[in-house]
């Protein structure tokens, strides 16, 4: 069983039916009011994340310390309960190099070089990092066996606001558009979606697969979740709070590839308003995966 931190409609007491509307009336999407969610407001919810020993922790300063804290308390104890190894003070800073990848096509022999590891042992490392709940990986989806196969997976940390203290991004270097903390930034916010969707998704009923999506040019979909009938849904994450049109070309070629299998795609981002911008294609507010602000008339997919 997947141990999850605390999503965001539980850290605000709402029912939260992002995933449900999405697999069963994406239409209704679109018929929300403007979010009033700013950047900042999201940089705050991505860097405190879900842990509820640090959701407690008022204060930046004492969040971090906590994070940290955590980290070599579960090394510690949990690691070492699950098999003795021999170089467990690399341990901290393999995490870190796996935590630079977060949101990316995960690389084992790249963060075990830069830790000091061999291949086999960072991949073996990288399991037990995964057996403890620190990172998951998101297998490569693709049409057939053989497609999943022979893509690299991704690499998510499990909760964002420990990979903001592990990546040193803290909300003024957001607020003042450093460059570097930008950048990592909105691999975090990847992560954030992703991870918030995969727990909304332990509360449906019917069974889903998850994948990520990328084609030798380039084109990708950070999440795709297909379900029991073979029916596919896409949600790709922009930082922007405004969006182009080159922003959706890996919807839209997941669309068109498969044609009546596609049943919706979502860009989220962190702008305000919802529409649809394509033939069973969707731009949302982020906040729309914890918020319901459905227009006046549109009723709420199905009760709590």
């Amino acid at each position: 069983m997947t141990v999850w931190p605390l999503s965001q409609g539980e850290i605000d007491g709402r029912h939260e039916r992002f995933v449900e509307r999405l697999l069963t009336e994406p239409e209704s999407l679109a018929d929300q009011e403007l979010s009033r969610t700013s950047r900042d407001d999201y940089a705050d919810r991505v860097l405190t994340g879900g842990l509820p020993s640090a959701l407690r922790r008022t204060s930046v300063p004492a969040r971090m310390r906590w994070f940290s804290d955590y980290v070599q308390l579960v090394i510690e104890r949990d690691v070492l309960d699950i098999r003795k190894i021999k170089q467990r003070e690399v341990l901290p800073l393999f995490l870190r190099r796996l935590a630079a990848q977060t949101g990316q096509l995960l690389n084992i022999r790249r963060a075990g070089a830069e830790a000091g590891l061999s291949s086999a042992t960072a991949e073996d490392y990288a399991q037990l990092l995964e057996a403890v709940f620190l990172v998951h990986r998101l297998p490569a989806w693709g049409t057939t066996l053989a497609a999943r196969v022979n893509r690299l997976p991704k690499l998510h940390l499990m909760d964002t606001g420990l990979g903001g203290s592990l990546l040193g991004i803290t909300t003024r270097g957001i607020e003042r558009r450093i460059p570097a903390a930008m950048s990592e930034f909105g691999h975090l916010l990847e992560t954030f979606v992703v991870n918030e969707i995969l727990k909304q998704a332990e509360w449906v009923d019917t069974p889903l697969r998850f994948g990520h999506f990328r084609t030798p040019e380039n084109l990708e979909v950070d999440l795709v979740i297909e379900n029991a009938e073979n029916d596919v849904f896409a949600v790709e994450v922009k930082a922007g709070s405004s969006y182009r049109s080159d922003d959706l070309r890996g919807l839209i070629h997941l669309r068109d590839r498969l044609g009546d299998r596609f049943g919706a795609g979502v860009l989220a981002y962190t702008g305000d308003r919802a529409a649809r911008v394509s033939d069973r294609i969707y731009l949302v507010p982020i906040d729309s995966l914890w918020q319901d602000r459905l227009r006046p008339g549109v009723g709420p997919a199905s009760p709590p």
